[in-house]
C-alpha cells in the first residue's frame, strides 16, 4: 500500500504503551489484567481501576465509521498536493467503545459515509531512525 500522507510527514513516537498497536500489523487494545477494561489510546493507568498492568486483546479488525471529516484546506500549505484528504473516526465491532483515527483508502474522500463498515488495512513504513517496521492502521470500506 502506497503511504497516504507524505514520506516527511511525522511517524508515531513509540514507546512501551503504544509499540504493539504500531508494529503488529493487527488492531490491539490494551487490556487491564485487573479489571479486564479496554482502551485506546493505550496508557500507563486503567482507566476503570488505576492497575497498572496490562496484555494486548487482538480485535478483528472491522468497525464502522463513527465521524470523519475531508480536509479541504492544506496546513501546512505543504500538503496542498494531498487535498481533500479524509480522517475518519471508526468505532471497533469488538469494543464499540474504543474509537480509532485513521484514513480510508480505497474511496472518494467525498464518498466516505457515518455508519458504513471498514476493516483495518495497514501501511507498512521503515522508521530508519527507530530501527523498526511500523504497520500503519488505515481503512478500507467493506
Amino acid at each position: 500500500m502506497q503511504r497516504y500522507m507524505p514520506d516527511w510527514w511525522a511517524l508515531p513516537a513509540l514507546n512501551d504503551n503504544n509499540k504493539a498497536f504500531f508494529t503488529s500489523g493487527k488492531i490491539v487494545v490494551q487490556t487491564c489484567k485487573s479489571c479486564q477494561t479496554a482502551q485506546h489510546p493505550p496508557e500507563d493507568v486503567c482507566h476503570v481501576c488505576q492497575e497498572t498492568s496490562f496484555d494486548w486483546q487482538t480485535c478483528s479488525g472491522e468497525g464502522v465509521v463513527y465521524s470523519h471529516t475531508v480536509v479541504e484546506h492544506p496546513i501546512p500549505g505543504t500538503l496542498k498536493d494531498r487535498v481533500p484528504y479524509t480522517v475518519i473516526l471508526v468505532s471497533l465491532n469488538d469494543h464499540p467503545e474504543i474509537r480509532i483515527l485513521g484514513n480510508p483508502v480505497n474511496i472518494d474522500p467525498n464518498k466516505v459515509e457515518v455508519g458504513q463498515k471498514v476493516k483495518a488495512v495497514f501501511e507498512t513504513i521503515e522508521d530508519e531512525k527507530a530501527g523498526v517496521t511500523l504497520k500503519i492502521p488505515q481503512w478500507e470500506v467493506i
